[in-house]
C-alpha cells in the first residue's frame, strides 16, 4: 500500500515544489482521513499526494527539513517501529 502525507503546514523548495512541515500524518489518497483517524478538513490539514510517507522520515533526508513531528501512531499503523525498522508478523510454531 503506498501512503502518502497530510502536514499541519507546508514550505516551498528551490526547486518551486510545496512541500510538508510541521506535524507530519499517514493519509491514504481517495480518503478524507488520516490513519489515525483525523478528519482532513477539521483538523485543517494539507495533502501532499507527491510525496511518499517514508520520505518525510528524518533518516530519510528526503523531504524532512521542515517536519517537526512524526504521528506515532500513523506511524505504528504502517507497520513500522519507533527505531524505524519493518515490524516482523511472528511465525507460527509446527505443532508436535
Amino acid at each position: 500500500m503506498r501512503y502518502a502525507v497530510a502536514a499541519s503546514g507546508s514550505w516551498v523548495d528551490p526547486e518551486g515544489v510545496r512541500r510538508p512541515a510541521g506535524e507530519v500524518h499517514v493519509w491514504s489518497p481517495g480518503t478524507n482521513q488520516t490513519l489515525c483517524g483525523l478528519a482532513l478538513s477539521r483538523s485543517h490539514l494539507e495533502r501532499f499526494p507527491h510525496v511518499d510517507w517514508g520520505d518525510v522520515r528524518p533518516e530519510s533526508g528526503r523531504h524532512a527539513d521542515e517536519v517537526r513531528r512524526i504521528c506515532p501512531r500513523c506511524d505504528a499503523g504502517t507497520g513500522r517501529r519507533r527505531d524505524g525498522s519493518p515490524r516482523r508478523r511472528p511465525t507460527r510454531r509446527p505443532p508436535r
